[in-house]
């Protein structure tokens, strides 16, 4: 997988500034007050810092944003970054401010000059996940990043906090990696492997084949994959650092592709549905980032891989399947087949592992894209405290989630003709009634959240921490909502 930038955290040593021949960052806060280390990097600059922090141009900077004084005087760097970042910045600004020193990174690596702030982890944080690089199937010699150095003023102190941040920028880069591959590399097979792996870091994961789930009855996630060469399968990852306590339960959807089988999409934009499986991406990278840090918590991680492709044995419109709940559903549209894995997957969390709530992710529909655009993940659920500790944490993380509405009105355009429900319910409110699609598979009593991340997943273009492409939009969200709702102080 890719691998983050390596970050190191030292003393400020003010003499090594002059020979550092890669880039050297500096932070100043609003009206450009240089602190010990920036006064002896002005020094060396012969007052070329100072002039610049008293210019116009400074006072235009942004909180978080930057500018380049190219091959300066006095110093080996090939530039020295100005970062505007108040001493008391918020976390939003501070990790602005590192995606703006990790966009520039060179293969000369970086110094930064973040002396005594009370946000360097933070910094850290957003420069790892904004130097992002897929780079796995490009045949000219990758860029590799330098080496990146942050001279503060406790390091120990510093680094202890980064600590579970690097775990968590692995678990980003785990979910962006799995959702930029393509889909002839990222089959169904290579998806459970790349999880099975997982089990070297003290996760317990399973594979569970095509009998297995026929035994099981998952009759609507088998369907899905009936077109395809490449067998369906469900994972399930557990991690276990809760001592008793039931497991918050994570489901993801991990279509590989979706054609949209004999409903097949149009020709335009289809490549994108290599991000399909993008909820078992999420999944799989909030997995990683708990056993990475060790979380005192017990999850259950499970994901539903299939394929939905049109051929002579796949689904029709006008199927009807069985569940594993034991309720039928007549196929309308083998498009709208996410729902269709979900509703087994959720249904054999809850029978199995008795959890303490359950959250599904999915790129289930292209209506929540339309009625939220690329910056806001739709949120469904079934309980209004557990869908506000969400979003609470989805907030303190910087990741756009907005709560939607549900109710008897849109569950009704569910009814069939011949079976218990149809698995679409028409255009209007289409994200809506694929939440009341799912909301039947989940048990009485059982807090659910059902998230639509068909529009943040794999937004048009780069955003705040991320450059174009896979976002791994939700794994810090749900990181969050962990450590503050299920990891006791007294287990820290």
């Amino acid at each position: 997988m890719t691998a983050p930038v390596a970050i190191h955290f030292r003393e400020t040593d003010v003499e090594a500034l002059a020979g550092h021949p890669g880039r050297i960052a500096v932070l100043l806060p609003e009206g450009g007050a240089l602190d010990t280390g920036a006064k002896r990097l002005d020094r060396a600059m012969k007052g070329a810092l100072s002039r610049y922090a008293a210019s116009p141009a400074f006072g235009k900077l942004k909180a978080g944003e930057g500018a380049d004084l190219g091959y300066p005087a006095g110093l080996a760097a090939e530039a020295v970054q100005v970062i505007r970042l108040d001493r008391k910045a918020s976390v939003e600004d501070a990790r602005k401010a590192g995606a703006t020193i990790g966009k520039a990174l060179t293969e000369a690596g970086a110094l930064v000059l973040a002396g005594g702030h009370a946000r360097a982890a933070e910094i850290a944080l957003g420069l790892a996940l904004r130097a992002y690089d897929f780079t796995a199937h490009k045949t000219a010699e990758p860029k590799v990043l330098g080496e990146v150095t942050f001279m503060v003023a406790k390091p120990e102190a510093v680094a202890a906090e980064a600590r579970p941040m690097a775990a968590l920028a692995e678990g980003v880069f785990f979910t962006r990696d799995l959702i930029n591959e393509p889909a002839n590399v990222l089959t169904t097979y290579d998806f459970a492997a790349r999880l099975a792996a997982m089990h070297e870091l003290g996760l317990d994961v399973e594979i569970l084949e095509e009998e297995e789930l026929t035994k099981l009855g998952m009759g609507a996630l088998l369907g899905v994959g009936m077109g395809s060469e490449s067998p369906s399968k469900v994972v399930v990852m557990q991690w276990n650092g809760g001592g008793d306590e039931p497991p918050l339960a994570l489901v993801g959807k991990g279509v590989v592709f979706d054609t949209g089988g004999i409903s097949i999409k149009p020709a335009g934009g289809m490549e994108e549905m290599t991000m399909d499986m993008g909820g078992a991406g999420v999944v799989a990278g909030v997995m990683r980032t708990l056993a990475l840090r060790g979380a005192k918590a017990n999850v259950v991680g499970i994901v539903g891989l299939v394929e939905n492709m049109p051929d002579g044995r796949a689904q029709r419109p006008g199927d009807v399947v069985r569940s594993m709940k034991g309720d039928t559903i007549e196929v309308i549209n083998t498009d709208a087949e996410g729902r269709l894995v979900l509703a087994d997957v959720l249904w054999y969390a809850q029978d199995r592992f008795k959890p303490s709530g359950v959250i599904d992710l999915a790129t289930l529909t292209g209506a929540i894209i339309i009625g939220l655009g690329h910056e806001n993940a739709g949120v469904f659920s079934n309980n209004d405290a557990f869908a506000g500790a969400f979003l609470k944490a989805a907030k303190a993380e910087g990741e756009g989630a907005w709560r939607m509405p549900m109710g008897a009105a849109y569950d009704a355009k569910l009814k069939s003709r011949i079976a218990d429900m149809m698995n679409v319910g028409g255009r209007p409110g289409g994200a809506i009634t694929a939440a009341q699609f799912l909301a039947r598979f989940i048990k009485e009593g059982m807090p659910w959240i059902h998230l639509d991340i068909a529009g943040v997943a794999l937004p048009p273009a780069e955003t705040a921490l991320a450059p174009k492409g896979a976002s791994g939009w939700g794994v810090m969200a749900l990181n969050r909502l962990i450590q503050d709702g299920y990891e006791p102080a007294d287990k820290a």
